[in-house]
Order: structure tokens, then sequence, then C-alpha cells
């Protein structure tokens, strides 16, 4: 596609293009994403969005969980060749929050008294949108920002690594002793807290739960022996 070699790939960091969308009939702006070379041609090949998460390092398709896509209407390229805009049919809400546009948090003007405020309420429960992980995970992201004082979360955060590190062993270990106790409510009550604690500590070392759903995927069709196996030989050869 002619579009695809005007744009200086080399020149942009990491090999990515940001991309405007924006609502084609109200002009609202709904997001900002990004595209590498496939992401594009994939979009313009089949008509709807995809992008480059650089959280989860993967392409991905718009409303590929939610079912909310976007489809392309029109496509432009700045005139410097580094930003894409589309103008797209937003089916459903374009943000994970459940807000129809991403951009709903307003800043304050006045640099005095260093605001947020937001915009609009939220609409939708994520969770039904996204699926809970990955609707606990951007909570949890949204979380390292807030006071320790009035949040467990942010308190963990604000304690470190050996504190999530110590929380963790000790949910699992409350996990096996539910187990062995064959205990049905306790063992999803602390499979839950394990749960949490862990995506905690993926947050923490800025990792998506997502990398975690891919290395799962890669083991499919291996043996757990030769996995581990694998793994050993490749820390060998370090």
């Amino acid at each position: 596609m002619e579009i695809l070699e005007t744009i200086t790939w080399d020149k942009l960091q990491n090999g990515l293009i940001p991309a405007i969308v924006q609502d084609f009939q109200t002009h609202e702006v709904l997001m900002l994403a990004f595209m590498n070379k496939d992401a594009l041609k994939l979009s313009l090949q089949t008509g709807y969005a995809h992008y480059f998460s650089r959280t989860k390092n993967r392409l991905w398709k718009k409303g590929e969980q939610s079912g909310h896509t976007q489809e392309i209407i029109e496509c432009y390229l700045d005139c410097d060749k580094d930003t894409i805009l589309l103008k797209v049919k937003q089916k459903g809400v374009a943000c994970h929050s459940g807000n129809q546009t991403c951009f709903f948090n307003q800043l304050a003007l006045d640099s005095k008294t260093n605001s947020i405020t937001q915009k609009s309420p939220q609409t939708l429960d994520s969770s039904r949108i996204y699926g809970a992980i990955d609707s606990l995970y951007h909570t949890l992201l949204e979380r390292k920002n807030a006071d320790s004082t009035t949040s467990y979360t942010a308190s963990l955060y604000h304690k470190g690594e050996n504190t999530i590190a110590k929380k963790i062993i000790e949910e699992a270990a409350e996990l096996g002793f539910a187990i062995k106790d064959n205990d049905s409510k306790e063992i999803i009550y602390e499979a839950a807290d394990l749960l949490y604690h862990s995506l905690v500590g993926l947050v923490y070392r800025d990792l998506n739960p997502d990398l975690v759903k891919q290395e799962i995927a890669r083991r499919f069709g291996l043996s757990g022996i030769d996995e581990k196996k694998a793994r050993k030989d490749n820390d060998a050869n370090l």
C-alpha cells in the first residue's frame, strides 16, 4: 500500500505511529493509540481499527474482547507523515472505563489548584465490557497515584516490593491450606485474594497480565516437563 511507504517508520520511536481517533459524526476525540506498520496495514485492509499495544506487546483489534469495534470511515496522514487521524464509526464506547471517550478527566487551567475533575460520569460497568481481569488491571494502574492512607492498593505500592511479595506468599499459603481442608468457599475466596495480589505485583513492575496469558497460550501442547527443562537449559546458557 502506497501510504505505508510514505511513512518513515525507522524515524518513529519504536516504529510506532500515534493514531488519533475521532467520531466521524460528532467529531469528538475518542482516544489515542499507536500503530506499527502491520497494524496500519491490517486496519486499511479490513476497514476496522487495529493497534499495537505497548504493554501487551502485540497487535490488537479494537473491540476484540468488548465488541466495541471502530469501523474506519476516513483515514488521514498529517503533513509531517508521523501521525494518523482516524475518523471512525464507534460501536459502543471507546474507553475501557465505560466512558464514551478516554478524555473525560478535565485538568484545571489554574495551576494553583492543581486539580483534576471528571468531566463525565462512568456510564457502564467496565468489567462487563472488558472482563474482570483487564478491568482490575486498569483499576490497579489508577491506584498507583492514589492516596496511600485511603487506598489499600496504593499502600501496597507505597510500601514496596517486600510487602507485595510477602502478601503474595501469604495468600498462596492460605489457598494451599483451603485446598487441603477441601473448603470450596474458602478456596474461591483465597484464590481471588492471590490473583489480586499477583496482579498488584505485575502492575508494580509495569507488566500487563496479557503477557501472562500469552505465556500460557505458548505452553499449550507443550509438556510441563519439557517446558521446565527448556527453561533450565536456557538459564544454563546465560
